[in-house]
């Protein structure tokens, strides 16, 4: 196992620490640009490609360094997942938000097809199911 800081959380800058009631409060007009969608540095803190830009490379490295059959678990947190995948999947930013929250303790799973990476599952709870002829 190794630490990594690129695959820590999205710093929000003054937002850290608050509720959302209280980013409402003291943000507003922040708080409504982010919520349409636009890129905003919450607080003052990183944009969601920063995010990517920062955690993917992290990935990229250790993938090439797995064999073959080899397997990556990476753990970090919702958002920085969501701008991984984002990233990995070639979208463009703005639509990145659709992949929606990562619940606590779930996972999503990413594997490489013939035009690049495919999500094959996002926000799963339960260990997956083998699949009908898989070897186990």
């Amino acid at each position: 196992m190794q630490h990594h800081e690129g695959l820590r959380e999205t710093y929000a800058g003054s937002w850290q620490g608050l509720t959302n009631a209280e980013i409402r409060a003291r943000y507003p007009e922040e708080y409504a640009a982010w919520a349409a969608g636009e890129p905003v540095r919450r607080g003052g803190g990183e944009l969601a490609t920063e995010v990517a830009d920062r955690s993917v490379p992290v990935v990229l490295e250790a993938v090439e360094k797995l064999p073959d059959d080899g397997t990556l678990v990476v753990v970090s947190h919702g958002g920085t997942i969501r701008t991984m995948l984002g990233r990995l999947l070639d979208l463009e930013a703005p639509v990145w938000e659709r992949f929606g929250g990562l619940s606590n303790c779930c996972w999503s799973v990413l594997g490489r097809g013939a035009r690049g990476w495919r999500l094959l599952e996002h926000n799963a709870g339960t260990l997956p199911q083998p699949v009908i002829g898989d070897d186990t």
